[in-house]
């Protein structure tokens, strides 16, 4: 990544960075380098709709932005703690993330105002409302807020499931660089990815539960051909 990030940074000389440029060097980066490296192989139901739409994804694994992003071109709302992972942090603030603290009432509103604001300019965001990596069989409660305002400006929102093979794929260990190792020391991994479709109610509280229903459902399918490990209860 540091690789890609130095060539882009000369190029940046001769042509300025744009919100485009960006998203472009990550989807380069992840088709190119990540997928064959770390040797991800996913399967893929449905697809995205072009630009302009707030994504809602489950989330399992620090892995799942790089799984998603070979396949859409989004910019990420994660946690301010994302900031300190290695390598890879540089290479999402180079190429698109909205960084909120989830226990600071002020920084959730900034980063909703900012998801707006992106998206009214015609562009993707992805957002995990989990607020964590879900080690159970289901989801975790979501948050409700990015779903409010999803209705009060009147943004097409779409739902997308993930799931891993093997446990390990799994945040279980709190050390980044311990689950990296954890993740993956094994051979391949494999993934299934269902994009949804644009879902629509009228009031916050019931799109977050279709929202969620519709992943669960999803996950829980795909969970019926996989059936290597227990999920946490």
């Amino acid at each position: 990544m540091l690789g890609v990030l130095l060539v882009y940074a000369i190029s940046r000389i001769v042509f300025k960075h744009t919100k485009e440029s960006g998203l472009k060097l990550r989807r380069i980066w992840i088709t190119y380098f990540a997928y064959p490296i770390l040797n991800i192989h996913t399967m893929v139901k449905g697809a995205p709709p072009t630009t302009g739409v707030l994504y809602i994804a489950n989330h399992r694994s620090f892995a799942d932005p790089i799984v998603i992003s070979k396949f859409l071109n989004a910019f990420i709302i994660a946690k301010a703690e994302v900031a300190s992972y290695p390598v890879i942090n540089k290479g999402i603030e180079v190429t698109g993330i909205i960084y909120v603290k989830r226990e600071d009432k002020n920084s959730r509103t900034s980063a909703r105002k900012a998801f707006v604001d992106v998206i009214k300019k015609g562009q993707n965001v992805l957002v995990y409302p989990e607020g964590t990596v879900s080690r159970t069989q289901k989801t975790l409660p979501f948050k409700k807020g990015t779903f409010y305002e999803a209705i009060k400006e009147d943004i097409a929102v779409v739902p997308i499931a993930l799931e891993y093979r093997d446990e390990r794929d799994l945040w279980t260990i709190d050390n980044f660089v311990g689950q990296y190792l954890h993740q993956f020391g094994k051979w391949k991994t494999e993934t299934k990815l269902t994009f949804g479709p644009i879902l629509t109610a009228d009031n916050g509280e019931e799109l977050t539960k279709k929202c969620q229903d519709w992943i669960n459902t999803e996950i829980t399918s795909m969970q019926h051909e996989w059936v290597d490990f227990e999920y946490e209860k």
